[in-house]
């Protein structure tokens, strides 16, 4: 190993960074290329939003939530994880999850509302950035199995999906679908920072015995999905932001039944 510099000697900072083996300063790429296309399709639904096209701007959210998805299973499975790529990860959901869909609602009907547009795109997207940064600080304390509050990738289908809804119905942006967009997205931001549990499905394993019946069934949600994939992409991401409130209102009523 070589020497390192004595205290109070003169030290060249390009020779101290040479001596630095090669592998401290490298990165995993494979999970990093996932999430840098789940960050670009954050940004190009931006970018399209900017263009007036909100239905592309929509599905490029949808992309970017499966692209999270795979990143974090890819380090797993190839022993690739790194506090680099979990940190980046934190940024890129930022983006695509926060950000993106703030501003793509605001530009399609909260803008219209006036200054009082940016209040629910201000509270989503300011509640991103809370939610995303408890989840890094409680990422060891808390229970695998439940969210604590809603993930801020279904916070963002919730909103992106009610913009592909209505353009999938060829909805006009008139007043009423403004003001649901306001409730939309308010009811988005402050779900992802309440401390209610949302189950994480992250003990369903697809590599356990499962009864036949659930093959069919399957089966029959991709075909759904195939169908009409707003619709039933919407209708999924509305039933999952109310389960926790359900599951919650559900274990307060147990609790106050008589023994």
């Amino acid at each position: 190993m070589a020497d390192l510099p004595k205290p109070g000697s003169e030290v060249d900072v390009g020779t101290v960074v040479q001596r630095i083996p090669l592998r401290r300063r490298s990165i995993y790429l494979l999970p990093n290329l996932v999430t840098t296309a789940a960050l670009f399709a954050g940004f190009y639904a931006i970018v399209q939003a900017v263009n007036a096209r909100f239905e592309q701007a929509a599905v490029a959210i949808f992309v970017a939530m499966v692209l999270d998805g795979l990143d974090g299973r890819v380090a797993r499975m190839t022993g690739t994880q790194s506090e680099f790529g979990a940190d980046y990860d934190s940024l890129s959901d930022m983006v695509s999850f926060g950000a993106a869909p703030a501003l793509v609602m605001y530009v399609w009907a909260l803008k219209d509302l006036g200054n009082a547009g940016w209040i629910p795109a201000f509270v989503y997207c300011a509640a991103a950035a809370v939610r995303l940064a408890r989840f890094n600080t409680n990422l060891q304390v808390v229970d695998k199995r439940f969210f604590q509050g809603l993930p801020s990738p279904a916070a963002a289908a919730l909103v992106a999906g009610f913009i592909w809804v209505a353009g999938d119905f060829g909805i006009d942006r008139v007043d009423w679908i403004r003001y649901i967009a306001f409730v939309t997205t308010l009811f988005a931001g402050i779900t992802m920072v309440v401390t209610i549990p949302f189950y994480s499905f992250k003990d369903f394993n697809l590599m356990k015995r499962v009864p036949f019946w659930v093959v069919p069934l399957v089966i029959g949600g991709i075909t759904l999905v195939a169908a009409r994939p707003a619709m039933v992409l919407f209708l999924m991401f509305v039933a999952y932001s109310l389960s926790g409130y359900v599951f919650w209102v559900y274990r307060k009523m147990r609790k106050r039944r008589p023994a």
